[in-house]
């Protein structure tokens, strides 16, 4: 997306990104809610299944981390669309992002500081009953 940078600014809808060549895009918790509730972008969270019953954001896609690659196929209708990635804090989401995007999904970006942030900014999260 930009060469030779150490922080480029991409616009999608009326929110800024962060984004580099040697770095992967982020957004924040607010960022994310407002692409997700406008449709602008899905969030793939990748965490555990016991993660994701306990908490999770609804109407997230949920593959946890060691399945990204094996299900790439089901993602395919997102490639050239706005996907934030989403784990507990940012570290498993961001290995989940990279995979994306070597992949050739061309719009990936790692909610910065996973579920963790969302609930801390008091964003609605929904729980799985078993």
């Amino acid at each position: 997306m930009f060469k030779n940078c150490t922080v480029g600014l991409a616009l999608i809808g009326s929110v800024f990104l962060s984004a580099c060549s040697s770095e992967l895009a982020s957004v924040t918790p607010g960022q994310a809610a407002s692409m997700f509730a406008s449709k602008e972008a899905i969030i793939l969270d990748v965490r555990e299944l016991d993660e994701w019953q306990a908490q999770h954001i609804t109407g997230a896609i949920h593959i946890p981390l060691a399945q990204v690659e094996q299900r790439l196929s089901e993602l395919a209708q997102y490639k050239h669309s706005p996907v934030i990635v989403q784990c507990r804090s940012g570290k498993r989401s961001a290995k989940a992002a990279s995979t994306l995007q070597s992949a050739g999904f061309t719009e990936v970006y790692n909610l910065t500081g996973g579920i963790n942030a969302w609930v801390g900014d008091g964003l609605q999260t929904a729980q799985t009953k078993l």
